[in-house]
């Protein structure tokens, strides 16, 4: 970093116009991810396991095309091409979600797919080219940017479900569609007024205008991408066929990583299996806390007494918290790093897991305060929320600091394409665990019973037989609360066991906090 360089609070100027073009971003992807699932199940009359199963399918598939972004902006694009295409994607998707048809509705899925593989790892890892490998200010910077994105997706769910419900579905769809094109321009803004001076431009300017058939490649790359959106759209339609996708991509993932281990030296081989422990980490936090999108939202609309929001409306909580806990998490993790007790990353990552795993046993508990109608006190949902965020900024920011330091320099935005993956693999158990939840009355749940029953009632005071006695919505408050109890114990568990052996993952870390 040059000495005489621009800075605001501390930072380089570039990282608060990434931290506003995220900000829209991720309203528009927010806004349009909260209305979703209701979108489905009330508006289209969907049932519950074919809207988990969208849900599911979609939310994966927006974390598996990072990869090949992360790749071809490597490669190809540059990081700025690659954001601005991937934005104009998302904008047309948001867009054509307002015309109700099949084909529109699944294509435009695809498009924000598509265009989420573009955007996502590249201004993320634009982030970390604007610091040193070595500066201490990196994981500040992160969190900062990571607030911007939480503002977004605090403010995304109230607004456009508020648009939603006043003035119709297609309305709110429209209202994160125009987050996305403001998102856009600032990006844009910043780069005419160049403050990403040199970085972030075409990495191969001879390749990228290379013609075949009197084509070049950017725009040959472009016209890919817009044929690729089928493609996307049904695997969401066929969603029940998604685990070959699964395979596919973990076999692509081994072979890409075995790759580049042959490539790199002893201590950016040692660092690279760090950079798939921590992704597996992240891969089940993000199994566990994408509940929030899909089975939390029907939880909240069916068994919490709301106060002053709907169910679209409670997405915002986390998102919420993070806005007001982001800065003085900044400072902290900046204070702990002068006074030299700052804990490694391997530490936080099991203290953020283990937090996820106290915050679903909150949602679980409230079924002891459910009152005659299986409605539980909005404070619970509340307060779990607060305690998983609290976990989700000693886990989520910090990994994404990490990718960029761990990551050997020529492929560090295909790395972060694998630490996006974790939430592929995430939505796609989340997917799982969400339809745990849809057992009808009279079936039995596989948390009734045996140990998973046992800790079940420990926590909400529910069994099978004193459920049979109560009014039917019990039933299904119990779906949910068994699936949290139980979830919930074992994301405990295995954070215990992550800070148990964060000494010798600091070792194979090679120097890096």
């Amino acid at each position: 970093m040059n000495s005489n360089e621009n800075l605001v609070f501390g930072h380089p100027r570039g990282l608060f116009y990434l931290f506003f073009a995220e900000l829209w971003e991720r309203f528009s992807f927010y806004g349009m991810r909260a209305l979703l699932v209701l979108y489905m199940t009330k508006h289209l009359l969907f049932d519950d396991d074919m809207s988990f199963g969208i849900f599911a399918a979609y939310m994966s598939l927006v974390y598996v095309t990072p990869m090949i972004g992360g790749i071809l902006a490597d490669k190809l694009l540059g990081f700025r091409k690659a954001i601005l295409l991937g934005g104009v994607l998302m904008a047309l998707g948001h867009f054509f979600l307002t015309i109700e048809h099949p084909i529109f509705f699944y294509g435009s899925l695809g498009l924000i797919i598509v265009g989420n593989g573009f955007f996502k790892p590249n201004i993320s890892s634009f982030v970390g080219d604007l610091y040193h490998k070595e500066d201490s200010r990196r994981d500040a910077g992160f969190t900062i940017f990571y607030m911007g994105i939480n503002i977004g997706a605090a403010i995304a769910p109230l607004l456009c479900a508020w648009f939603a419900e006043a003035y119709g579905w297609h309305y709110g769809f429209v209202l994160a569609g125009i987050g996305m094109v403001l998102g856009l321009f600032i990006f844009n803004k910043g780069i005419k007024n160049d403050v990403f001076e040199e970085k972030g431009l075409v990495t191969n300017s001879e390749l990228y205008s290379k013609k075949t058939l009197g084509i070049t490649n950017g725009k040959m790359l472009t016209i890919g991408a817009f044929l690729s959106v089928p493609i996307f759209a049904l695997i969401i339609k066929f969603n029940q066929f998604e685990h070959y996708l699964v395979w596919v991509v973990s076999l692509f993932l081994i072979g890409y990583i075995a790759f580049i281990i042959f490539k790199v030296s002893e201590i950016e081989k040692k660092r690279l299996l760090v950079v798939v422990y921590f992704t597996m980490l992240y891969t089940l936090f993000s199994a566990i806390f994408e509940q929030a999108g899909s089975s939390l939202t029907l939880f909240a609309d069916r068994n919490v007494n709301l106060i002053g929001m709907d169910a679209a409306g409670t997405n915002s909580i986390n998102a919420g918290f993070i806005f007001m806990l982001a800065i003085p998490f900044s400072i902290l993790w900046t204070y702990l790093s002068k006074k030299n007790v700052n804990p490694n990353s391997a530490i936080k990552f099991g203290i953020g897991l283990l937090l996820l795993g106290l915050g679903f046993i909150v949602f679980a508990y409230s079924a002891n305060a459910a009152d005659d109608f299986a409605k539980t006190p909005m404070s619970y949902l509340v307060l779990g929320y607060f305690v998983l965020t609290v976990g989700e900024l000693f886990l989520s920011p910090i990994g994404l600091s990490k990718m960029t330091e761990l990551s050997p320099l020529k492929y560090i935005s295909f790395i972060m394409g694998v630490w996006f993956s974790a939430n592929f693999y995430g939505h796609f158990f989340a997917g799982k665990i969400a339809k745990l939840t849809t057992v009808s009355e009279g079936e039995n749940s596989l948390f009734s019973e045996g140990i998973f029953g046992v800790i079940t009632e420990s926590i909400s005071g529910l069994n099978p037989l004193n459920i049979d006695q109560k009014p039917e919505a019990f039933q299904q408050l119990y779906s949910y609360v068994s699936v949290y109890a139980t979830f919930g114990t074992i994301t405990i568990i295995v954070g215990i066991f992550a800070i148990a052996i964060s000494p010798f993952i600091k070792k194979l870390m090679g120097g890096i906090q």
